[in-house]
Formats: structure tokens, C-alpha cells, sequence
């Protein structure tokens, strides 16, 4: 897709400012040049990054609560989402805090090189929240291309002490990780069909408890 109807697509879902656009332009642009060493995403997806990542990462705006004060991007990776939420957020005036947990160190770097070049109020923690002892304190949470659903639930079954939601992107896989899931987990959960992919599906989870 020509990268004009990308970004006119994109504003069409999301309707941010021209200053916006820039601000996404210069991410693309440090995420092109940073991904031949970091491989931070697939290169099928390098000449669809508006429509596959940012509009992917964006739609999720739709479910966040305003009053809401902090947003955690587990495994955030290229940023996704939760770095383009912070962009989105900012452009709204929506004064949601993000913060990014990202286990390697060298994706830490460029997403705090990006932050910086784009003035963003951003926090970066460098760990493998898999591995950490540490609880989780937060209340609201976002997941994309982190880990299978089995997985993510275990996680904020064990740590998140105070959740309150999160959000899941679910790839064609979704439908079999649901009720695989089901089996194991009362779950209470939203969804819809994902803006980027018929396949694919955002869901908001309210409340995870182990059957």
C-alpha cells in the first residue's frame, strides 16, 4: 500500500494533528534505520508500518479509560503499542502515563533514543517481567506480540496485585487461545474485531480467576 493512503488511512481511524504526523514520520524513520541491527520487526512489515504497526498499536485509544493515570506495555519491543499510545494520548491531551517494560537492553536504548528525539514523557524499565520477583503495582495493562494468551494470563494472575484490566491482541490464533484459556481461567472480557485485521481481535480483560 503507497505510504500516503498508509498515512491518510491511518488519520482516518485516529485523526490526530499535522505535528502528530511528523512526530510518527520521525519514528519510522528511527525505526527503519535502528531495525537492520535490532530486528525490531519483521521486514514483510517495513513498507506497511503505518497500517500494520501504528494504526495496529493506535486503535486501542478507544478502550482506555480517561481517568485512568498509568498505562504498563509488557514486552513493548519497538514500542508497540504503547509508545504510539503515548504519541496519540499526548496529541488528545489525555494525561495518561506510559511506561514500557522491555527485557533487552539494546530495544531499551532505541526506545529511550525515540522518547528523547520525541519529547515524550515516557518510562522505560529494562526486565524480563517473566522472570522478576517484583509485583506489579499498576492497574491497567497492554499486550501485543508479547506472549500466548495461556502465558500472559499466568503473569497477571501471579503479579498484577491490583489489575484493573488488560488489553490483549490476539492474532488468527485468538479464537483457539480463548477457549483454550477457558478451560483453565473464569474470564471476563470484551472484544472486537481488530481496525488492521478481520482475523484478528483486541480484547479487554476485566477479571482473570483461576477455576
Amino acid at each position: 500500500m503507497d505510504k500516503t493512503i498508509q498515512i491518510d488511512t491511518f488519520n482516518r481511524f485516529i485523526q490526530v494533528s499535522r505535528e502528530t504526523i511528523i512526530s510518527l514520520k520521525k519514528y519510522e524513520d528511527m525505526l527503519i534505520k535502528a531495525n537492520k541491527t535490532l530486528n525490531l520487526i519483521g521486514n514483510s512489515t517495513i513498507k506497511n508500518i503505518w497500517t500494520r504497526h501504528f494504526l495496529d498499536s493506535a486503535q486501542v485509544i478507544d478502550f482506555i479509560d480517561k481517568n485512568d493515570k498509568t498505562l504498563v506495555d509488557i514486552g513493548s519491543g519497538a514500542g508497540f503499542p504503547g509508545l504510539v499510545l503515548a504519541i496519540v494520548l499526548n496529541d488528545k491531551k489525555i494525561p495518561l502515563k506510559i511506561k514500557l517494560i522491555e527485557k533487552s537492553p539494546k530495544k531499551v536504548k532505541f526506545l529511550r533514543d525515540l522518547i528523547k528525539e520525541l519529547y515524550l514523557d515516557v518510562e522505560v524499565s529494562n526486565q524480563n517481567i517473566l522472570d522478576e520477583s517484583k509485583k506489579l503495582s499498576e492497574y491497567v495493562f497492554v499486550a501485543r506480540a508479547f506472549k500466548p494468551l495461556r502465558i500472559i494470563l499466568q503473569l497477571m494472575h501471579k503479579k498484577a496485585e491490583n489489575l484493573k484490566k488488560i488489553f490483549v491482541y490476539l492474532g488468527k490464533t485468538g479464537k483457539n487461545e480463548l477457549f483454550q484459556a477457558s478451560k483453565i481461567w473464569d474470564i471476563e472480557y470484551k472484544q472486537r474485531t481488530s481496525v488492521t485485521c478481520n482475523d484478528s481481535t483486541v480484547i479487554e480483560i476485566n477479571s482473570i480467576k483461576k477455576k
